[in-house]
């Protein structure tokens, strides 16, 4: 978890979004990413899916059964979508939407929008406690785009 918020420190820190993501099986980094789409304008490049694109990619296969994936924060709907249908086991993130939701960074919008609810998930989700606040990780530098 900590990889995944160092991630998204470091890719506030360069002008894009404070996201971050590892995917791992059996305890091994596959792949990470970091939201992109400040730099990429592509709405579809979030942290992680952009760990499951360089997961498959790496392992050569779309079925990541048995992968693992830490967010530093709770995925949108597309993202977890895409990790139910590589077959991502399990997701563990920092912050939630009530935590990114004063920086403009909450994706229960989009959940609303879609008419999908955030629970129950369609896959085990755990938040985890990190050693930063949301304000440390979103409010230190106001996001772009």
């Amino acid at each position: 978890m900590r990889e995944a918020v160092g991630l998204a420190l470091t890719n506030r820190d360069r002008g894009g979004r404070p996201f971050g993501a590892v995917l791992a099986i059996d305890g091994d980094v596959v792949a990470t990413g970091v939201n992109d789409i400040i730099h990429s304008h592509d709405p579809t490049t979030h942290a992680e899916m952009e760990a499951v694109r360089a997961a498959a990619r790496k392992l050569g296969r779309p079925d990541l059964r048995g992968s693992v994936v830490y967010a530093s924060g709770h995925p949108c709907s597309m993202c977890l979508a895409a990790m139910t249908m590589a077959g991502v086991q399990a997701v563990y993130y920092a912050f939630d939407n009530d935590d990114a939701a004063p920086y403009g960074l909450s994706s229960e919008a989009a959940y609303r929008a879609l008419r999908l609810p955030l629970v129950p998930p369609p896959l085990p989700m755990q938040r985890v406690r990190v050693d930063i606040s949301a304000v440390e990780l979103y409010g230190a530098r106001p996001p772009r785009g």
